[in-house]
């Protein structure tokens, strides 16, 4: 089992970027799948996080408004951000959840991806 993320890159303060994760070996279709994010110096931490059948998602306070978690049924999950801040720069980890409801805890996810970094320039 494989997740890889992608979609980062270097853009402005203000700017869009969109993050996608696709698991490769096995379908999670029960799984929650969400999205965790690890600044320099700082310590990994939850972003959002979106159900097994995508029909509740729940935010980081910091995120809330701007970023837009989604996912197809299977095997790929989505992340929308908007506004982007100089603080939202950090490596992007896609994670996934054996159980249908969302978490924000790291340790109740056993399945990552190698994370793709996602800079903002002020």
């Amino acid at each position: 089992v494989q997740l890889q993320a992608y979609g980062g890159g270097l853009v402005q303060a203000g700017g869009f970027l969109r993050l996608s994760c696709t698991a490769s070996g096995r379908t999670f279709s029960s799984y929650v799948m969400g999205w965790f994010r690890q600044a320099p110096g700082k310590e990994r931490e939850f972003v959002a996080a979106i159900t097994s059948i995508g029909n509740s998602a729940r935010y980081a306070t910091s995120v809330q408004g701007r970023f837009t978690i989604s996912r197809d049924n299977a095997d790929s999950v989505y992340l929308d951000m908007n506004v982007l801040r100089a603080e939202d720069t950090a490596v992007y980890y896609c994670a996934f959840r054996a159980a249908p409801l969302a978490s924000d805890r790291a340790l109740e996810y056993g399945y990552w991806g190698q994370g793709t970094l996602v800079t903002v320039s002020s």
